[in-house]
């Protein structure tokens, strides 16, 4: 099997297990590396460098959903991994993309499952994604004329809801990965939508990606350095905004982010939004930051649609909620 690097945690971990062909071999790295232990030995306070479990997210969105649990539930049986299939429902909002509500939910419910699953003990989740998911999600947020944090892509490590995540497969190929799973004789799963390019991403892996590949065949490298100098700039970026919110008062002072910049502004914000977990798109920044300049009597009023939710004025400061109110 593919093996990862100095990015892996120790155990208790567990691998969110879609079944396909990524998160079937990161399962069996980490039980090859570290072998599986039962959950009652968790349980009992036993076993905690060697316990490997497995999370499988089932969202209901299409028939082959359940042949995906069955499937993940006869691998994680024949390896001896406990799993657990938590059922979701994302139904995004107004303002909010499918995709990103489904990625919220994901997270909201592998949060749910460490919290009230195994002991409690497992805080650490090991995700599937490869060098060209990172590739794909950089061709992607250019498309979409994305910022630094956009082009930053994919962390190795990051952590939500108390929970830290790793990403251990950025530096291998699909196609590694695939041929190693083949040679172990393992099968995996296909999502039939990622054959549909109807969406974005599936267009820029069949039909771009290629054309990439040969003209530039050392695209997943260099692609690479680019998200991770991004990455560099917008952590800069976010000491910057930790370091104004914190002069700014949280939530902001309307007065005192008017004496910013506009650029040192829009940065606050952004980084405030992305603590409340929501996002602004351009349009809905640039009418925000419109208002803020505006606002320079008790009479005016803010109130704006942004992500799932509204940011208005309340008193001298900004607030944000999920209703109109």
């Amino acid at each position: 099997m593919p093996e990862f690097g100095d990015l892996s945690p120790k155990p208790p971990l567990a691998v969110a297990f879609s079944g396909g062909a990524d998160s079937t071999a990161l399962l069996l790295a980490c039980v090859a590396k570290w072998g599986s232990e039962p959950v009652q030995r968790l349980r009992a306070g036993h076993g905690k460098h060697g316990s490997i479990f497995a999370i499988h997210i089932h969202h209901g969105l299409q028939a082959a959903a359940d042949g995906f649990a069955s499937h993940c539930s006869k691998v994680c049986s024949d390896l001896g991994v406990p799993l657990h299939i938590e059922y979701i429902h994302a139904h995004h909002q107004s303002g909010e993309s499918p995709e990103e509500a489904a990625r919220l939910a994901r997270y909201q419910a592998i949060a749910r499952v460490l919290t009230h699953h195994w002991g409690g003990e497992v805080r650490q989740v090991l995700l599937g994604q490869h060098a060209d998911d990172q590739v794909e999600t950089l061709l992607l947020a250019l498309s979409r004329g994305a910022g630094i944090a956009g082009i930053s892509c994919m962390a190795p490590r990051f952590k939500r809801q108390e929970v830290t995540y790793y990403r251990p497969f950025l530096g291998l190929s699909s196609a590694l990965i695939r041929e190693s799973l083949t040679a172990l004789g393992q099968t995996w799963v296909e999502d039939p939508t990622n054959a549909d390019t109807h969406f974005t991403r599936n267009k820029i892996r069949a039909q771009i990606v290629p054309s990439i590949a040969q003209a530039f065949p050392a695209f997943r490298e260099t692609f690479a350095r680019t998200a991770q100098h991004a990455a560099q700039a917008q952590s800069l970026l976010e000491e910057l905004a930790a370091q104004d919110l914190k002069e700014i008062g949280e939530p902001p002072l309307i007065a005192n982010l008017q004496l910013l910049s506009t650029q040192r502004q829009a940065n606050l914000l952004r980084y405030w939004f992305k603590s409340l977990g929501v996002t602004a798109s351009s349009n809905q920044m640039r009418e925000l930051l419109i208002q803020i300049k505006s606002c320079t009597t008790r009479a005016h009023k803010i109130h704006i649609k942004l992500g799932r939710g509204y940011v208005r004025r309340d008193g001298v400061a900004l607030a944000w909620s999920e209703s109109v109110q």
